[in-house]
């Protein structure tokens, strides 16, 4: 992975030093919390409801386990012994003081960690593919590309105060593995006809209060255009967007309102200028990055009795059918460790979890961790001999759930226990959804299904891609949860459709359960998954469900 240059360094501790000095003067008075709040939102400090919240920059989401152990010395040291792994690739450490938050900051300066860029209205932190590196369908390795577009973004003068925040999001696969099209920047590697790769460049893509999925304006872009086609979306944007209205100041409202066509020539007219001023400098940069992310030493040799013990154990067989992936090479296998463990807050980790990810990751892993979107963690290089032995380690430390992409691997924000943007509680709802379909032992016949939870409009569970959707919101005092169906955030991406009114906290349990029941009855075969049901039936037999019960116990 990317080591910190000269330049990396300083730069991390002068912020760090200059916003140590904000702290103090914040503490003594001279600063007032209004005209504190610009300062330590370009340095990832919120307020919640509670307290002041830290977001930890992992960038791509790729973290190596002296990182992870510093962040488990953070947990136990200024915080209540644990983080939370956010939809954004992020740590959150939900309870620091704001007299320690520069002593944090500098903690992560030692291990090259940042809170940068994790808020305002700037370039937030790059996310990719999961399993970038790794993946049996990638094209390329995504990672250099985006630490190129990392290192781009950080401070730049043009871009520090956006009309908005800006989201960019990259993968080298033909699966979408990043929600691609549900960002401001979305990027697919693609392969021309020469089978060359480069990029499909997707804008304005966004959730919140105003759903769309972004629009194509290159279907290829040569990797060398990158850099210089980017700034000229961004530049494009920063004078296009609006800054009148917080609600309308995203690049996906731009492009409403520009048009597809106009925005696009616009860009490409910027692009055209910007691109000679690059003169091969971001190339050679991105070639010396390259260089960082070369494979590890796979090792080779037999699968260590591995189809043997899978077909002898079937705890272990459950865990590997459902948390491993295909890896590019046949006797390495992707390990997906649940941060869902059923009645869990999803993507909450303790300490003593993060050190033990670490040590298993040194141990099977080639020390290379990685953050999914999805707020779970995953060891993209683990020789398949190794893998009953990683199982015993995580079944034994409650990180060996095996529910990956199940109705309990849910995305769920921090909802109303923390956030103060938040209308409605989020984390009680997806713990109880797990229990309860644990209790009803009907996760693995139901098979993957995608719930995504948001404790208000702004959309931080990704409900809206969902294949089932809720949103907590406020009806007069009283929480209502919101469900839509169909949603997508893969290469197929679509918005969810709103399935009517919506229920009280205690009937959302019920009527997910309707829903899955009405599933199951209409489901053509077991291989058929919940989206596909959907896609097929359409909405009407699912709405009859939620609010027409008596139409199940007709069709049973």
């Amino acid at each position: 992975m990317y080591k910190y240059s000269d330049f990396d360094e300083a730069f991390v501790r002068a912020r760090t030093a200059q916003f140590s000095e904000q702290v103090q003067r914040r503490i003594d008075g001279s600063l007032t919390e209004d005209e504190f709040k610009p300062f330590r939102l370009m340095n990832g400090v919120y307020l919640q409801l509670h307290a002041y919240m830290l977001r930890v920059a992992i960038p791509y989401g790729t973290i190596n386990p002296h990182q992870m152990r510093q962040l488990a010395h953070i947990a136990d040291t200024y915080d209540k012994g644990y983080g939370h792994f956010t939809t954004r690739q992020n740590i959150q450490f939900n309870w620091p003081k704001l007299t320690d938050i520069p002593a944090i900051l500098s903690d992560l300066a030692d291990v090259e960690m940042h809170a940068i860029q994790t808020s305002g209205n700037t370039v937030r932190n790059v996310t990719a593919d999961h399993f970038a590196g790794a993946a049996a369908d990638e094209i390329e390795d995504p990672r250099p590309v985006a630490e190129l577009l990392r290192q781009w973004s950080t401070d730049h003068p043009e871009f520090q105060f956006l009309p908005r925040k800006f989201k960019i999001a990259i993968t080298g696969s033909s699966t979408d593995r990043a929600v691609t099209r549900a960002h401001d920047i979305g990027l697919r590697m693609v392969r021309n006809a020469a089978g060359e790769p480069g990029f499909e460049v997707i804008v304005g893509g966004g959730l919140g209060r105003t759903p769309m999925i972004g629009t194509t304006v290159r279907e290829f872009l040569p990797k060398a255009d990158l850099l210089p086609y980017v700034e000229a979306v961004l530049s494009v944007y920063n004078v296009l967007g609006r800054r009148d209205n917080k609600y309308k100041a995203r690049i996906k409202i731009t492009i409403h309102e520009t048009g597809k066509e106009e925005l696009t020539r616009l860009i490409e007219a910027r692009f055209a200028e910007l691109r000679p001023q690059f003169g091969g400098q971001d190339q050679a940069l991105l070639a010396e990055i390259e260089t960082a992310f070369a494979p590890p030493a796979f090792r080779s040799g037999d699968l260590g009795g591995y189809e043997a013990f899978y077909k002898a154990d079937p705890l272990f067989r459950s865990w590997a059918d459902t948390n491993l992936a295909a890896h590019k090479r046949e006797d390495y296998a992707i390990v997906t460790i649940s941060l869902k463990a059923h009645g869990a807050t999803p993507g909450d980790a303790t300490s003593d979890q993060m050190r033990l990810i670490a040590d298993l990751a040194e141990s099977y892993g080639h020390s290379e961790i990685r953050i999914s979107h999805e707020q779970n963690v995953i060891l993209p290089h683990v020789h398949k001999s190794d893998l009953p032995a990683l199982h015993a380690a995580l079944h034994g430390s409650g990180l060996g759930t095996a529910n990956i992409g199940l109705i309990s691997d849910i995305i769920a924000c921090p909802g109303m226990d923390y956030c103060a943007l938040a209308t409605a509680r989020s984390v009680p709802v997806a713990q109880q959804i797990a229990t309860r379909f644990d209790e009803l032992k009907l996760e693995h016949d139901i098979g993957p299904l995608k719930i995504k939870i948001s404790g208000c409009i702004n959309a931080c569970g990704h409900h809206h891609v969902g294949h089932i959707g809720i949103l907590g919101l406020d009806r007069a005092g009283v929480e209502n949860y919101q469900i839509t169906l169909g949603g997508d955030g893969t290469e197929t991406a679509v918005i969810g459709e709103r399935a009517g009114p919506g229920f009280a906290y205690d009937e959302i349990v019920p009527a997910i359960e309707r829903l899955i029941a009405a599933y199951l009855d209409q489901r053509e075969s077991r291989e058929e998954t919940f989206l596909q049901a959907y896609r097929r039936l359409g909405l009407a037999p699912f709405k009859a469900a939620l609010y027409d019960p008596e139409s199940l116990r007709d069709a049973a």
